[in-house]
């Protein structure tokens, strides 16, 4: 039995696949609509996602990642129609910003890793989507549909997805209890405020985030809004400014 994968139910179409044995606990979602389905993340790539998304939908699947770190994509490699943001293309054809090594190192740090597992032989995914997005679309699941939003800060081409009807936001790593990192050169603090801004008008009835704990209420978000906005006002919101910690989330600039 595969115990890597964790698989938790939000309603009869839409599950949880989260990654508990390794320290980033990352979270993919599987959207299932009457025509497709859409997995938004697919992991570390460190087990086959791909066998328990099929357990879950017999729909073809398509693959689009929040953005294109390690640990949100090692599972696309399994889906070759996957969809990605247009700022994150050049990490797609090996210009990725973090050695492969560095990567290597992550994999194994704080991991239960499977038996056998052979960490010499991991791989950052490269790969052409099928479609490049740029914020502002929807994907049509039949009897769902999912806007993207572009909202970078963490990452250049960063995207959360909104359900509308359902008041589901799935907001990969802007937001997460735990330290949201903002320190790389590849991302940008400032519009990490913005792209808060743009989430936090939203209506959302529940938050999924794309790391550690899945009890977030969507007051998160406004909260997180006036933080950075103190910040900003005292000058400090800016690469080498520190770890500021807030409780329940913390940004490390």
């Amino acid at each position: 039995m595969n115990t890597w994968f964790t698989t938790d139910a939000v309603d009869s179409g839409t599950y949880i696949l989260s990654e508990y044995r390794h320290w980033e606990e990352t979270h993919c979602y599987l959207l299932n609509g009457s025509q497709r389905s859409l997995l938004i993340d697919t992991g570390l790539g460190i087990c086959d996602i791909h066998r328990e998304v099929a357990r879950l939908t017999d729909r073809p699947v398509t693959a689009v990642a929040t953005h294109v770190h390690w640990d949100h994509i090692g599972g696309h490699q399994y889906y070759p129609d996957f969809y990605a943001h247009a700022a994150e293309l050049p990490w797609l054809q090996g210009r990725f910003p973090q050695p492969l090594e560095a990567v290597r190192r992550n994999v194994v740090c704080r991991c239960r890793l499977p038996e056998g597992f052979d960490v010499g032989a991991y791989r950052l995914f490269q790969g052409t989507p099928t479609r490049v997005l740029q914020g502002g679309e929807t994907i049509d699941l039949g009897g769902r549909t999912i806007t993207v939003l572009h909202t970078p800060g963490h990452a250049p081409g960063h995207m959360c997805f909104w359900e509308e009807a359902r008041g589901y936001l799935f907001t990969g790593d802007l937001v997460y209890k735990g330290t949201i990192d903002a320190y790389y050169p590849s991302t940008d603090p400032a519009a990490c405020l913005s792209s808060l801004r743009l989430l936090a008008a939203l209506p959302a009835k529940k938050i999924f985030p794309g790391h550690h704990s899945l009890d977030i209420s969507p007051e998160m978000i406004p909260s997180m809004v006036s933080a950075l906005e103190t910040l900003r006002a005292d000058g400090k919101l800016r690469h080498g400014s520190g770890l500021f910690d807030y409780g329940d989330w913390a940004i490390h600039l």
